[in-house]
């Protein structure tokens, strides 16, 4: 065999080899792809199962499956809200939970929701000012001292394709002293050193991948 055939052998060699660890590495394209869709019509394809939720390195999202059962609709509402805000994560979120709690407990309390306006709905603001409206006509004031948090649990999960408005709804149970005072500063209700526990089922709201990060409170329960 003579050289420039040897030659042209070991050339031909050297390509299949490239080729075939080119497609071990990228992988293979077949035919002509479309352009990718945008808008609603994208969010309602992707909606019955996200690759996201299911499968995350093998296995399924720890970061849902740890806060709700998997497979569930609150499950998969979570997932779509990971895939519209890549930012979200459900732990974080309980997190900040917890801190808004607390916050929102506490200005209720002591009778300054205008301090935490921004993180309610309207008719959630309106509903607190107003028992503090009627307390303040009573002549009753609280004092509350925060103790702690004995339970954050996510309760179910909804998420809107259209409009992208996520809400989620938490259970709590703090922990609190609180005693009512009359007009004299005497106590008509609770005690300063007996703790009280305090359970509520609040909604948060958020468009996701929108520009404001903040969640609003837009409905309570117990």
């Amino acid at each position: 065999m003579n050289s420039p055939l040897l030659q042209l052998l070991v050339l031909a060699g050297i390509a299949v080899f490239l080729i075939l660890r080119l497609r071990s590495v990228l992988g293979t394209r077949d035919g002509f792809e479309k352009p990718p869709v945008s808008g609603p019509e994208q969010q309602t394809r992707a909606a019955p199962r996200r690759p996201e939720f299911e499968v995350i390195e093998g296995g399924p999202d720890e970061d849902i499956v740890d806060h709700v059962p998997q497979g569930s609709d609150a499950a998969e509402a979570l997932a779509r809200m990971k895939a519209a805000d890549r930012d979200f994560m459900v732990g974080d979120f309980l997190q900040g939970a917890r801190g808004a709690y607390e916050m929102i407990l506490m200005a209720f309390e002591k009778g300054n929701m205008e301090s935490v306006r921004g993180f309610l709905a309207d008719d959630v603001y309106e509903s607190f000012d107003e028992v503090i409206r009627e307390r303040e006509a009573q002549g009753l004031t609280i004092e509350a001292e925060f103790v702690g948090i004995r339970e954050v649990s996510l309760v179910d999960a909804t998420f809107d394709t259209s409009s992208h408005l996520g809400e989620v709804t938490v259970r709590f149970v703090g922990e609190l002293t609180s005693v009512v005072k009359d007009a004299n500063g005497e106590i008509v209700e609770g005690s300063p050193t007996e703790v009280r526990r305090q359970k509520d089922v609040w909604t948060f709201a958020r468009v996701m991948g929108s520009d404001d990060p903040n969640w609003q409170l837009v409905a309570t329960g117990e």
